[in-house]
């Protein structure tokens, strides 16, 4: 019963769609105002909507494996808190999630645009409502989540167990808010192109979807690569992997957007760039959906489906581009203000916004280029930190000066040509420390005291920053949080240790300076899974360390995952992860140290907070 509740309902949210297809338009070519009784049918769309993905809820709830989806990814055994977290840990229920955040982000729009016109209202409904029909049509065509199985089965085949973790299992709702977030940039830029109000309350609001998408995408990435450090025992935060950069990407066009957005309020300039910049957006992150559900991509974060679910996404995506593409290049008649470059803030934003999207670019080829050497001559290949790192710090350092000098020049033109001492104080003191720190751990001293000369810049000026006035207290935090994260994840690389060794239970082996004894292994029933708990020791000079890192070996389905030890300090992490040797009685036993672990996340967390307060005045 309730399979044919969410199915229906999926299909009346179909034909509403259609019905607000033909309403907005409607409005838009006779300019009506928008009355109670439209607010009312996208209210219907949203409950419809809302109630198919509660009846799926309730069906992972009740391990209903009547439901093929349950089936594939649920078990009896499981704890709710994994239960509910299995609706969206799968391809069928994810699409159901990121579909209800549409929906919804559709409703708050259209109470959140009141001041602005009835046309450009309409139509930006009528563009949101191109995308809410298309992933309908995807869903209950191609990824229903309510597919039935007879006979019906006793038992479900499980969740993926490196999916059964807290961080997990909000990580997909938040970055799907971040993504979806981006849709109603997309749909307002192309309504704004079209009704000629690419202007300054356009920008206002614009602002607003801009830093509610920019603020769970940051937090979606930190979450995942939160998880990604402690439950795979990468032992790292970032490691390049394909659905890693499917989402940063987007994140480097909408924080070049954010900052467009603040000279388009003030000034009637770089209006073709934003509405580039946020159609880029949006085409990121459906590009993304395309390339984590079609197979083509190989990660651990891929949802393994049928590359031809994949093909829809493709057309779908393919007719959006073209779609904006006609209309920019259409209604695109922007005159731009400046003909001359001038040493001004908004330059310093353009100048910004081109290392942005160098950045970009690097990661794009970088994730794509091995699909296309695939296809072409069916020859496999990965691409890892060493062509990022190549490519992406050189040109870091020269984007931390512009970003600690940037904020402090005027608008239109700097008429201020005085140096202040203090900046000249903090550039010789931070060429001074960094040297002091490449010169005593023996590291190529010109290139590394550079970088890190640039980031302890940006840091000492952000924090003078703090007392200037002139700046938003929201600017001032998500600099100085920037800084932190840079000058940590650089430190991080530098001073980062790892021993590895291959033991048995009692044995004992130093490597390098690190003296790392087996002491036991205890086994344990927990659950839906069996415990295998390592006791090892860590001993550097005079300082012990104990750990105590599991092997889980899992029923449902069959699966060994192992899990970190971590122990946390403000400047370090130690940890152990264990890896069983198979048809051996050894455990491979990898320690690692990596430094300002801490700092890493919580600049992230800070990087969102001063995004947060930035909503205050919008």
């Amino acid at each position: 019963m309730l399979n044919l509740i969410g199915n229906y309902s999926l299909v009346f949210a179909l034909i509403i769609s259609i019905i607000i297809l033909l309403l907005s338009f409607k409005n838009f070519k006779s300019n009506n105002t928008l009355t109670l009784n439209f607010f009312s049918i996208i209210s219907v769309q949203l409950f419809l909507i809302c109630l198919s993905f509660i009846t799926l809820v309730f069906a992972f709830v009740n391990s209903d494996f009547s439901n093929l989806a349950v089936y594939f990814n649920s078990h009896t055994t499981k704890p709710l808190f994994y239960k509910i977290s299995g609706t969206w840990g799968n391809h069928e229920g994810s699409l159901l999630l990121w579909l209800l955040v549409l929906s919804l982000f559709n409703l708050i729009f259209f109470l959140k645009s009141k001041q602005l016109s009835n046309s450009f209202r309409s139509l930006a409904i009528f563009f949101q409502q191109i995308i809410i029909l298309g992933f309908l049509l995807f869903i209950i065509f191609t990824s229903n989540p309510f597919q039935l199985i007879l006979p019906i089965p006793v038992e479900g085949l499980g969740l993926n167990p490196i999916l059964q973790d807290p961080a997990l299992a909000i990580h997909p709702p938040i970055l799907y808010l971040g993504y979806v977030g981006s849709s109603i940039i997309f749909s307002s830029s192309l309504a704004a192109l079209v009704c000629k109000g690419v202007n300054k309350d356009w920008a206002i609001n614009i602002k607003m979807w801009t830093l509610i998408s920019w603020i769970f995408l940051t937090l979606g990435i930190m979450l995942g690569s939160l998880w990604a450090y402690y439950e795979l025992g990468w032992g790292g935060f970032w490691f390049w992997d394909p659905v890693e950069n499917v989402s940063l990407m987007p994140w480097f066009c909408l924080t070049a957007l954010l900052h467009c957005t603040s000279v388009l309020e003030r000034r009637s300039k770089l209006q073709s760039w934003t509405i580039i910049l946020a159609i880029c957006t949006f085409t990121l992150s459906m590009s993304g959906t395309f390339l984590v559900r079609s197979g083509i991509l190989n990660s651990v974060h891929t949802f393994a489906n049928d590359p031809e679910r994949g093909i829809f996404v493709l057309i779908f995506l393919t007719i959006l581009i073209l779609m904006s593409l006609i209309i920019y290049f259409k209604y695109n008649n922007f005159d731009e203000v400046t003909k001359s470059f001038y040493l001004s803030k908004e330059s310093a934003i353009v100048v910004n916004n081109w290392f942005m999207m160098y950045f970009l670019a690097v990661v794009l080829i970088g994730t794509i280029y091995p699909i296309f050497l695939e296809v072409i001559t069916s020859e496999k290949i990965s691409v890892g930190p060493p062509y990022f790192n190549q490519l992406i710090i050189p040109f870091l350092i020269p984007f931390l000066f512009i970003m600690s000098l940037g904020p402090k020049l005027d608008w239109i033109k700097n008429k201020k040509n005085e140096l202040k001492i203090i900046k000249i104080i903090l550039l010789f003191l931070s060429i001074l420390v960094s040297y002091l720190i490449v010169k005593n751990f023996s590291y190529n001293v010109l290139y590394l005291t550079i970088l890190i000369s640039a980031s302890l810049y940006l840091l000492f000026i952000s924090i003078i920053d703090l007392k200037n006035e002139k700046l938003k207290f929201s600017q001032k935090i998500s600099h100085l949080a920037f800084s932190i994260l840079i000058i940590s994840i650089i430190l991080n690389g530098m001073f980062s240790e790892e021993a590895s060794v291959n033991l048995k239970s009692g044995e004992e082996k130093k490597i390098s300076k690190y003296l790392i004894k087996f002491e036991k292994i205890s086994k344990k029933n927990i659950d839906n899974y069996t415990s295998l708990k390592a006791e090892i020791q860590i001993i550097e000079n005079k300082n012990r360390l104990k750990f105590y890192p599991e092997l889980r070996i899992y029923k449902a389905p069959e699966t060994i995952t192992s899990e970190a030890d971590i122990k946390t300090n403000l400047f370090n992490d130690n940890l152990v992860v264990v890896n069983y040797l198979k048809d051996t009685d050894y455990l491979n036993i990898r320690y690692q140290k990596k430094p300002f672990m801490l700092l890493i996340w919580f600049s992230a967390i800070m990087l969102a907070i001063g995004g947060a307060l930035g909503l205050r005045k919008n």
